[in-house]
């Protein structure tokens, strides 16, 4: 859809001769790592916003999100007794998929957005041009998250000593603020107890942390300009990210999106709805890991809570006869977008009950959960309804800041992790 075609293969060559954003090492670390997740030995945290912004960027927006990951993988590691794999949405999830190429505002169609990465969000037809030099505005911007990201994670921010500081300003007199609080006095005990048994404050497992990031793979001119050789191995790694999924939209195997992902490195995951038959998946799982290597692809799994008990529990069989090793994610976001009082929003009570299923569906199966996809803030936003932040069908409106799909903010992503926490150590004691 870009008006000229000349323009694109200008940017793409300059993009290609720019240094890789992550590195073929870490996506390998990544591996092994969700290789865990599929065993049941660790659980993958995934979260960040729907669509990143030029707009929104800045450190603050950043940390928080950052900050608010590490105090769900908190909750969950020392709530759950297992070791949390932490990705963010972040510094790479631009592009969004639309469902129509057009859109109404007003009684005037415009073409829709489709993301900062390609076009601009404000309601004009100049705006709404895809232009591919935003592509290297988009890399320059998760350059800067990523060194930002990097400098938290071993810079002294993640410091476990630092518990009980990751807390959210308005946070501080919610409920979920005040479990976090109880709950980071008690890993303050056990930090004391580990360093009278040895384990100083500067070993890496207490001062630093491991955060990887994410993204969808839809604008294949972003992503194959990204593309490096790595030189220890041979292969090819898609050096925009750690991990890259393919969408609901863009899984047809004969489709481009799927052939790309086919030859590179990374960690993939594939999304999928209740639309998906077993056969469907299983061809899927056969054309992105052929070599049935653990830690290579995550199935995430968007349905909605009843859909999700009834279909679930078919392709769990089908995958396990196939014998194929694959990590078992939930999305309890896509499959509960509707409109409420206006606004494009979710229900975190539909949230939950998704989770809910996704935990009891896999108990009943004898399977793995092995992590959670969410769409989410640091923010104190009003764009999903309920929880323990209260948010109510009429306040929406107050602080509904996506520029796409609606976010847990930072009390009912806190509330969700500790439910999680409980569900592991459930699991945990049963097995």
């Amino acid at each position: 859809d870009y008006p000229c075609e000349e323009d694109v293969a200008k940017v793409h060559k300059q993009m290609c001769d720019l240094p890789p954003l992550v590195f073929a090492g870490e996506c390998r670390n990544l591996s092994e790592k969700l290789a865990k997740c599929s065993r049941g030995e660790a659980f993958w945290l995934q979260g960040g916003d729907c669509a990143e912004s030029f707009e929104e960027f800045s450190a603050n927006h950043i940390r928080d999100t950052y900050r608010m990951l590490l105090q769900m993988s908190v909750v969950m590691m020392f709530g759950g007794g297992i070791p949390v794999v932490k990705v963010g949405r972040m510094a790479g999830q631009f592009a969004k998929p639309r469902s129509a190429p057009t859109e109404t505002i007003d009684g005037k169609e415009y073409p829709s957005y489709r993301g900062d990465i390609i076009n601009g969000p404000e309601v004009s037809l100049e705006a709404r041009v895809p232009n591919p030099n935003r592509l290297v505005k988009a890399y320059h911007q998760c350059s800067a998250t990523l060194n930002l990201i990097r400098g938290f994670s071993t810079g002294g921010y993640a410091r476990l000593s630092r518990v009980d500081q990751w807390n959210l300003d308005f946070m501080e007199k919610s409920d979920e603020g005040k479990l976090y609080m109880d709950l980071a006095a008690r890993v303050d005990d056990a930090i004391t107890f580990m360093e009278a048994c040895g384990v100083g404050p500067q070993s890496s497992i207490m001062s630093q942390t491991e955060f990887y990031v994410s993204h969808e793979a839809l604008l294949l001119e972003y992503e194959s300009a990204l593309t490096r050789e790595d030189s220890t191995t041979g292969l090819w790694y898609d050096c925009s990210a750690h991990l890259v999924w393919v969408g609901e939209r863009t899984r047809q195997l004969d489709h481009a999106h799927v052939e790309f992902l086919r030859g590179v490195g990374n960690p993939l995951a594939i999304k999928i709805s209740d639309k998906a038959d077993p056969e469907e998946l299983l061809g899927a799982i056969e054309a992105l890991n052929p070599e049935n290597n653990p830690g290579r692809l995550a199935v995430i799994v968007r349905m909605g809570a009843e859909k999700l008990r009834e279909r679930l529990p078919l392709l769990l069989r089908a995958v396990n006869d196939a014998g194929y090793k694959v990590t078992w994610v939930c999305d309890p976001m896509h499959g509960n977008t509707e409109v409420i009082n206006g606004f494009k929003s979710r229900r975190y009570e539909k949230i939950r009950a998704e989770v809910e299923a996704f935990f009891d569906v896999h108990e009943q199966e004898g399977t793995i959960p092995g992590g959670i996809h969410l769409e989410m803030t640091g923010k104190d936003v009003t764009e999903c309804t309920g929880g323990g932040s209260s948010v109510e069908p009429q306040n929406l409106g107050s602080r509904y800041e996506t520029f796409c799909d609606p976010r847990l903010n930072a009390e009912q992503s806190l509330e969700l992790a500790f439910y999680i926490a409980q569900r592991l150590r459930q699991r945990r004691q049963n097995s």
